[in-house]
């Protein structure tokens, strides 16, 4: 069994690591981004997918790294698990559906609500407490999740006619599109950067390079909010104008943040 993810601040990795610590903690766990995702996706048939979702879809470039697969997909048994800040009727199916197109067998789907990523919006955000109960939370779902797929019964979150019509109307069809191109919005403020290069370190698109010691951002962002998170200085802004609190998952997990 493989454990696949493309996670911005954490949540989907850690997701992904707690559900398979319980279902098999043999198995192997690697990013979309590893050099060697590739070669492990074909030395397995069992796959666990785990991604966040953005405006209740798929991130673009995961979206991208699936089609450019297209022909690893065929045949394989994947379970997808979603996580979310806010409310998705068929997170995980909108990417079920994408990997059945191209022939894998989608065994079930999990929906995990976690803190939400998005740094630069007031309204998004909640009280430090909040977050550690969410994360509690998410973790006893996936230990009901895991219980029932050991007793035969797969949970089948986002996978669905029902679920696709409530993640089609209830979001998709007036955000989804934000999710289906690179985005040109990532705004650097070159008085508040201090030149550290980490931004462009952690950037999976490699979107943002340092010129004369300062950061610039180019026009392929996923959105997924690594650089926002984590930079330094508040520097960095993407759908908000100014960074109101950052946090990656370590921070919501106790004794660690």
């Amino acid at each position: 069994m493989l454990g696949i993810y493309f996670s911005g601040t954490g949540n989907s990795r850690y997701a992904l690591e707690v559900f398979l610590g319980k279902l098999d903690r043999k198995a192997e766990i690697c990013s979309i981004e590893d050099k060697n995702a590739v070669n492990s996706i074909k030395d397995n048939q069992e796959i666990v997918f785990s991604f966040s979702v953005q405006y209740s879809n798929i991130p673009k470039m995961l979206r991208d790294f699936v089609v450019q697969n297209r022909d690893l997909w065929q045949g394989r048994r994947i379970f997808v698990i979603a996580t979310m800040g806010l409310f998705s009727g068929d997170g995980a199916g909108v990417l079920a559906r994408l990997l059945k197109k191209y022939g894998a067998k989608i065994t079930g789907g999990l929906h995990l609500k976690m803190p939400d990523s998005i740094a630069d919006e007031k309204a998004l955000k909640r009280p430090l407490e909040k977050n550690m109960e969410l994360v509690r939370r998410a973790e006893e779902k996936i230990d009901r999740a895991v219980l029932g797929i050991k007793n035969g019964k797969i949970p089948k979150d986002g996978i669905g006619f029902w679920c696709h019509m409530t993640g089609l109307f209830g979001q998709r069809l007036y955000f989804g599109r934000k999710a289906e191109r690179y985005s040109d919005k990532v705004k650097i403020d070159v008085e508040k950067c201090v030149g550290c290069g980490k931004c462009a370190g952690l950037c999976p698109m490699k979107n943002i390079s340092l010129k004369h010691r300062l950061a610039f951002a180019g026009d392929t962002c996923t959105m997924c909010y690594r650089c926002v998170n984590t930079c330094p200085a508040k520097a960095i802004t993407l759908l908000g104008k100014r960074v109101i609190e950052q946090g990656t998952i370590e921070k919501y997990l106790p004794g660690k943040g």
